[in-house]
C-alpha cells in the first residue's frame, strides 16, 4: 500500500515530464530520419541523409564554433565572477543588502529587455563606448557589425546578466559554512588566501558543479538576445546552434532537418553533462 501511494504522488509529475520533455525528444529524433514533407510531396524516410547534410553544411560547422567560443567566454568568466561577488557581499560592508541587491537585479530581467539595454552600450556614434572611445579621439566602431568583436559583445552581455544569478547559489553555499572551521584557521594562524584555497573552495564544488551545469547548458539556451542585437550576424558571425535552429525549423520551414540539428544539440549537451559529472564529482566533498 505504501508503494502504491508513492506512485500517485509521482504520476502527476511522471506524466508532465515524458509529455513535455521525452515524447518531444523521442518525436524529434524519430522525425530527423524523415524528409520534410509539402503538400505534393509527403514525408517520407530517408535513413541518415540528414545527418550526412549535416556534416556537409558549413554553416552548421561556423555556428557550432560560434557556440564553443560563446561558451568558453561566458561560463568560466560568469562563474569566477559570481564566486568574487558572493565572498564579497558574504563579508561585513556597508549596505550589504543593497549591494547584493544590485549584483542580482540583471537576473530578473528578461533577455530581450537586457539586449535592449546593452544597445544603448554598442550602437555606432551615439553609443555610450563610441561616446567614451571619442572623448580619447578614438573613431566610430560598429561593435556589433564586426565579425571580429560581435560574439565579445554578447560574452560581456551574458556575463553581466548570469554572474548574479550564480552569485546567489555561492552566497548561499557560503552562509552554510560552519564559522567553527574559520575560527579553527585563525588559530592555526592560515592566511585568508590559504584558508579560501584549502578549505572554502573544496567545500563549495557541489555548488561549482552545479553551477557549471547550469551554465554550460545556458551558453547553449540562450538565443533571445540574437533577435534584438544582431539576428546571427554578420555573416553568421554571432550565429549560435540554437538559433539556426530556430531558423531552419521557421524561416526556411527544412522541420527535418532542424530535428537533425536539435538531436545533435541534445546529444552535445549530455555528452558535456556526463563529462562535467565524471570529472568534477571526483573533487566534489559532500558534508
Amino acid at each position: 500500500m505504501k508503494h502504491v501511494y508513492g506512485w500517485l504522488l509521482l504520476t502527476p509529475a511522471a506524466i508532465l515530464l515524458i509529455a513535455f520533455t521525452h515524447y518531444p525528444a523521442a518525436a524529434t529524433l524519430f522525425d530527423s530520419f524523415f524528409s520534410t514533407g509539402t503538400v505534393v510531396r509527403p514525408s517520407r524516410f530517408v535513413g541518415l541523409a540528414n545527418y550526412a547534410a549535416l556534416l556537409d553544411d558549413p554553416i552548421f560547422w561556423q555556428v557550432l564554433r560560434n557556440n564553443l567560443a560563446f561558451a568558453l567566454g561566458t561560463i568560466p568568466t560568469s562563474i569566477a565572477l559570481a564566486l568574487l561577488m558572493a565572498i564579497w557581499v558574504n563579508d561585513k560592508l556597508p549596505a550589504r543588502a543593497l549591494v547584493r541587491m544590485s549584483y542580482f537585479t540583471p537576473t530578473i530581467l528578461p533577455m530581450v529587455a537586457v539586449a535592449n539595454l546593452w544597445l544603448f552600450f554598442y550602437t555606432p556614434q551615439i553609443g555610450l563606448l563610441d561616446k567614451v572611445g571619442a572623448m580619447f579621439g578614438a573613431p566610430s566602431h560598429n561593435w556589433l557589425g564586426d565579425p571580429h568583436t560581435v560574439m565579445s559583445c554578447l560574452a560581456v552581455m551574458t556575463v553581466w546578466k548570469e554572474a548574479g544569478f550564480f552569485m546567489i547559489f555561492y552566497l548561499a553555499a557560503l552562509q552554510s559554512l560552519p564559522p567553527e572551521i574559520e575560527e579553527a584557521a585563525k588559530i592555526e594562524g592560515a592566511s585568508r588566501w590559504y584558508f579560501f584555497r584549502r578549505v572554502t573552495f573544496p567545500l563549495l564544488m557541489p555548488t561549482t558543479l552545479f553551477v557549471l551545469v547550469n551554465a554550460t547548458i545556458n551558453s547553449f539556451k540562450l538565443v533571445d538576445h540574437l533577435f534584438i542585437l544582431t539576428k546571427g550576424g554578420p555573416d553568421n558571425a554571432s550565429s549560435l546552434l540554437l538559433y539556426y535552429i530556430y531558423q531552419v525549423a521557421f524561416s526556411f520551414f527544412d522541420t527535418a532537418y532542424a530535428s537533425t540539428l536539435t538531436v545533435v544539440l541534445l546529444a552535445l549537451l549530455a555528452g558535456l553533462a556526463i563529462v562535467q559529472f565524471q570529472q568534477i564529482e571526483k573533487r566534489v566533498h559532500y558534508r
